[in-house]
């Protein structure tokens, strides 16, 4: 299997509760995280259990969760809790 196929499978997966506190880390642990979730992206809607997928970004050893949907996208907007501090569409 390539690179590019395994990263279009998730990681694993992660409780509500987990990603919910996860993303509160890295949005008061990175400066402008917060104006970005809140002009690119639209609020998650109830689910008990969302996907994590391992950073695409060489050298990165971060996973990504779930911060919201992409505002006019169908996509998930994910934030990487790596070195690259990056953020993907899912």
């Amino acid at each position: 299997m390539t690179s590019n196929v395994g990263q279009s499978y998730p990681y694993t997966s992660e409780s509500e509760v987990e990603r919910a506190v996860r993303v509160t880390g890295l949005v008061s642990g990175r400066e402008d995280l917060a104006a970005r979730l809140a002009t690119e992206t639209t609020p998650l809607d109830a689910n008990d259990r969302w996907w994590v997928w391992k950073c695409p970004t060489r050298g990165c050893r971060g996973l990504l969760h779930a911060a919201g949907y992409a505002r006019d996208l169908h996509a998930v907007y994910v934030v990487c809790d790596g070195t690259c501090a990056k953020t993907f569409l899912r």
